[in-house]
């Protein structure tokens, strides 16, 4: 049933009960599941739930089964909830991304929530290199990003957040980002963070404490056997490019972040830096998903 009523020029129409907000709010879900058979990666299990949608592009020449991740909601707002999860099994190799960036938009009082498990067996390799997030003023947000992968399994990983469209003249003065990040080797804890900023957040980007005037940030772990060995390479790559990053190793996870008062300029490092990354410690074209240049 549709129900409409003429407004006059200028007047507002009158604002969502709270029961009936409640009733708005989404809770996607997406299930991905790989195995290894016949020489070649294949899907094992797909669970999918509005508004998450799972594409599978076809795959450039020499890369591996690439997923896409789509929310046709075209954003998040108040209470809205993401559950991704991502196994793959022994052998099996996958790239994970997002068709686009996701948006936070303002919230009334309640936590829109991201929850991303991945899980890497024996063997197998992901990567999972979603576009930005981007954060509007007032948007509240809470992600959390489990990943537990075997000794002998790679996993390189990574996240960029952006406060505000500054090309639209936009700034966020308050809200709430809690960016938690767990990572277990054989179901061992290996590194755990949170980043948590509530409240005045035009402060803490300010602060030359914090963020000193970033727009953006970036992180990427990158968690396999090898990793120690590949910090030197780590931080060539990030002192030929310029940018105001670093990177370090604590017990077997290298670890990489970004930061920019541009946040064009820090996802160009940030994709570039990826790119060659992976060229160097797998071999694989040194280059982005097509999505990205969309």
């Amino acid at each position: 049933m549709i129900v409409s009523a003429a407004l006059e020029e200028g007047e507002l129409p009158p604002p969502i009960s709270a029961a009936a907000a409640k009733r708005f709010r989404i809770a996607g879900c997406a299930e991905i599941g790989l195995e290894r058979g016949d020489g070649r990666t294949r899907l094992s299990h797909l669970y999918q739930h509005d508004p998450l949608r799972v594409l599978f592009p076809r795959a450039e020449p020499g890369e591996p089964l690439t997923a896409a991740l789509v929310t046709t909601s075209g954003g998040l707002v108040a209470g809205d909830r993401l559950d991704i999860s991502f196994a793959a099994g022994p052998g099996a190799e996958a790239l994970l991304t997002t068709q686009a960036a996701e948006k936070v938009y303002r919230s009334t009082g309640a936590d829109c929530t991201i929850a991303l498990d991945l899980r890497i067996d024996s063997g197998a390799r992901l990567e999972w290199l979603p576009q930005e997030t981007i954060l509007f003023d007032g948007a509240r947000l809470r992600r959390r990003t489990a990943i537990d992968f075997a000794a002998d399994g790679t996993v390189m990983a990574g996240e960029i957040v952006v406060f505000g469209r500054h090309a639209m003249g936009e700034t966020v003065c308050r809200g709430l980002v809690r960016d938690a990040w767990e990572l277990r080797r054989d179901g061992r804890l290996v590194w755990a963070e949170a980043l948590h900023l509530e409240g005045a957040l035009d402060d803490a980007l300010a602060d030359p404490a914090g963020f000193d005037g970033a727009r953006a940030m970036a992180t990427m772990v990158y968690a396999a056997a090898d990793a120690p060995g590949r910090i030197g390479c780590a931080r060539a790559l990030l002192e030929a490019a310029g940018a105001e990053a670093a990177a370090t190793c604590l017990d077997g996870v290298l670890i990489v972040r970004w930061l920019d008062r541009d946040a064009q300029r820090l996802r160009r490092n940030y994709g570039d830096f990826r790119a060659a990354f992976r060229a160097a410690v797998a071999g694989l074209p040194a280059r982005l998903p097509r999505l990205w240049a969309v």
